[in-house]
């Protein structure tokens, strides 16, 4: 099975490389931008065949390193 993680800052987390991102597309003249904010994508590769067993490990991994439950939040897709 494959999981991807989508981690993002949650919502009023100041997101500065988002603010950097925007701040750089006005500068290579797009215009019209509203807030821009950045996260990551994590990509596991499971050999768990059990899609529930497989979404629970990895929210334990979500909970325990892959992200911070203060500042960011986290979806995760099982496929396969």
């Amino acid at each position: 099975m494959k999981a991807r993680v989508r981690v993002t800052l949650k919502t009023g987390v100041l997101d500065p490389q988002g603010k950097a991102i925007g701040h750089a597309l006005e500068g290579m003249g797009f215009a019209g931008l509203g807030e821009i904010r950045q996260g990551k994508l994590i990509e596991i590769d499971l050999a768990e065949r059990d899609p529930a067993k497989a979404r629970a490990q990895v929210e334990e991994m979500c909970r325990k390193l892959l992200a911070n439950p203060v500042m960011e939040r986290y979806a995760i897709d099982i496929e396969g």
